[in-house]
């Protein structure tokens, strides 16, 4: 089987708030504790290799995990937050009268971010680095972002991206994905520190 968890990053201060996007927001007091939970509900589970978006949030929450278990955490652009181009760093209230915005949530099949990328985009390069990743690295735990993670689920489960919303994805929580069968083992498996 090529297992690979996906994790959210932690809980920061714009969570809900604010489009984040690729900003180098730190995880709040919160997200830290979830990702030292993380860390602790992990123990047992076989984890090969850590790979983590480059956010600070996303390298922040895959850590404590490394220190754990003694891994290093390498780096992968591919598992990074979706471009969200002009959305980047609007509130929510804010984006909620732009029509581009609208938009963009109701075809993500299609849509791009204004001056940024398309979920389908997104989706394919962090698919593709999952699917490049060595036996010997796997089961792999990759540390990412709620439509990121969102977007593989769907591909993986042949869904349109415009049904994505359907699948929740909380900080910090996991999901699992067996590549080689296609399954979607676990969806959005939350930790509570």
């Amino acid at each position: 089987m090529k297992i690979v968890i996906l994790a959210r990053h932690g809980a920061h201060a714009e969570v809900g708030h604010v489009l984040s996007g690729r900003s180098e927001i730190a995880l709040s007091p919160r997200g830290q504790a979830e990702a030292v939970a993380l860390a602790q509900a992990l123990d047992g589970t076989p984890i090969a290799s850590l790979h983590a978006s480059p956010r600070r949030r996303a390298r922040d929450t895959a850590a404590p995990l490394g220190e754990r278990r003694g891994l290093a955490v390498e780096i992968a652009p591919a598992l990074d937050e979706i471009d969200f181009g002009a959305f980047t760093g609007r509130s929510f209230a804010e984006l909620d009268s732009d029509p581009d915005w609208f938009r963009w949530n109701a075809e993500r099949a299609t849509a791009r971010c204004p001056d940024g990328e398309t979920m389908a985009e997104a989706s394919a390069r962090a698919a593709g680095y999952l699917n490049s990743l060595a036996p010997d690295r796997l089961p792999a735990l990759c540390v990412s972002h709620c439509d990121v993670i969102r977007g593989l689920v769907a591909r993986q489960l042949g869904l349109g991206f415009d049904r994505m919303f359907a699948l929740e994805c909380d900080p910090a929580s996991r999901t699992t994905l067996d590549l080689d069968s296609g399954r979607l083992v676990a969806l959005n498996e939350r930790v509570r520190p």
